[in-house]
């Protein structure tokens, strides 16, 4: 005699499902919703739980799917059959990951070794000095330096809850908000993570902040151009990026890549300008005296010929090391280089209200 399936059969199997969390079965707690659908042998439905991320979910499918074929025949089509559906669905991400940002510079270097942190972290701390709202964001997954220089490697993740969403609290210490990977790992070991996990972690750090309001969102890269920085652009709308380098050949070379990329077509993120660090070195007991001992205005000649603002000359100073090892950012202090930063936020602030003025806002890089 041939089986002929009908709904009150489906239940009847499916009484024998018992939800784990209340030991009741499905059908009586009214988890199986009234959409059963059957082909000749094939049979579909809906299980229904409180919320999409039940950790029950998948158990309680395989279940359903065993008393089908065990309690009515085994030659029921039903493995895959089982939607999930939740009475209660999680937020949906917004399309724009940082709403409450006005302004996303991307901090950049061709090459490690430049001062690319040093002038992110500086630079931030001096917008926030003259009253602007700032965060900043470590992207330098594989060297991260932020926590060290503001001091705070020891410092605690915490969550928040805003509009249903569990988001990170983004630490704040001298006026910025600021993120790291570095405090999501071992500070004694080294970061082995591939290129997807890496991005996975950035947009975490990204989407999943609680940033709020700022003016200025300051991403300081890694050095070179790597998936990272794909990743960056085709996360954000970036308004413009900031490239470092020191006067020496070596450095200008690299920087000059790094201008490149982003002018590309693929990337197309304006160049607010380029920063030349090291420009010369100045003693603290002789802050009239320079000696050029990388070259002289290498940095500043490259600008020129690639049509791009130099935004600032910052002198290598002992105080600049000192202070990121001591957690206190040398703009801080009363000295020839805190005062050369705090000269670069005006300047960098005036350069960002030139590009939104005159160019179009920055698109996402679409994925592909």
């Amino acid at each position: 005699m041939e089986l002929r399936l009908y709904p009150n059969l489906i239940l009847e199997a499916l009484k024998n499902v018992r939800y784990p969390g209340t030991g009741t079965d499905i059908v009586t707690a009214g988890m199986v919703e009234d959409d059963i659908r059957i082909d000749g042998m094939k049979v579909s439905f809906s299980i229904v739980f409180d919320k999409p991320t039940d950790p029950f979910a998948k158990s309680v499918i395989r279940a359903a799917e065993t008393a089908i074929n065990t309690y009515i025949s085994p030659d029921v089509e039903i493995k895959g059959n089982i939607a999930m559906k939740s009475r209660t669905q999680l937020p949906p991400k917004p399309e724009n990951p940082l709403p409450g940002v006005k302004n996303i510079i991307g901090v950049s270097s061709g090459k490690g070794g430049v001062g690319k942190s040093t002038v992110a972290s500086n630079l931030a701390v001096s917008l926030a000095q003259l009253g602007y709202k700032v965060g900043l964001l470590d992207a330098d997954i594989f060297g991260p330096s932020v926590p060290k220089m503001f001091g705070v490697e020891d410092e605690q993740l915490y969550m928040t809850t805003v509009e249903g969403r569990n988001l990170i609290l983004p630490i704040e210490k001298y006026g910025v908000k600021l993120l790291s990977i570095g405090f999501l790992v071992d500070k004694e070991k080294a970061v082995l993570w591939r290129g997807g996990m890496a991005s996975n972690a950035l947009k975490q750090l990204i989407g999943e902040a609680h940033w709020g309001e700022l003016d200025y969102f300051i991403i300081d890269m890694p050095p070179g151009t790597s998936d990272i920085h794909l990743t960056l652009v085709q996360t954000l709308a970036i308004t413009g990026a900031i490239v470092v380098t020191t006067p020496q050949e070596v450095a200008l070379a690299d920087a000059r890549k790094g201008v490149s990329m982003f002018r590309s077509d693929k990337v197309n993120v304006p160049i607010l300008g380029i920063v030349e660090n090291m420009s010369w070195f100045t003693p603290a007991a002789h802050p009239d005296e320079k000696y050029f001992i990388f070259g002289k205005d290498g940095g500043k000649n490259l600008a020129a010929t690639l049509g791009v603002k130099l935004l600032g000359q910052i002198p290598l100073v002992a105080g600049i090391c000192r202070g990121g090892d001591d957690g206190l950012p040398v703009t801080l202090q009363n000295s020839v280089s805190g005062a050369s930063f705090l000269t670069l936020a005006r300047t960098v602030a005036d350069a960002v209200d030139e590009r939104n003025a005159t160019l179009p806002a920055t698109e996402k890089v679409p994925l592909h």
